[in-house]
């Protein structure tokens, strides 16, 4: 089991918000893309951050989109698409999702409006 599992989301939350603000986007746009994700409004995402849920309980209570199969590319050196276990792949899935958002992408294509 890797370790990031038993991390309290509230932990790795301010690490995506530092790194999409340093890179000139904001928290509104962060969470609106962990709800495309995970379908946690405002008010659900901050339930969770204030009961200190684990990522595995975080991405367990989450309703996955439909669309989040089409998230491809690589993170860490890894293929999304080939990660074998189901939690990793929606926690790379989430860090790809960030890393478009960082590097400028618009909502339009993160959130795969085309498809």
């Amino acid at each position: 089991m890797s370790r990031i599992f038993t991390a309290s989301f509230a932990w790795v939350y301010p690490l995506y918000v530092k790194k999409v603000e340093r890179k000139g986007r904001s928290k509104a746009e962060l969470d609106q893309v962990i709800e495309w994700l995970t379908g946690f409004d405002e008010s659900g995402l901050r339930s969770h951050l204030d009961a200190g849920t684990t990522v595995e309980g975080f991405f367990a209570d989450a309703h996955l989109n439909p669309h989040a199969s089409s998230i491809t590319g690589v993170v860490c050196g890894v293929r999304v698409e080939e990660v074998e276990d189901p939690l990793m792949q929606k926690i790379r899935y989430l860090d790809k999702l960030v890393d478009e958002l960082a590097k400028g992408k618009t909502m339009d294509k993160i959130l795969r409006i085309s498809q």
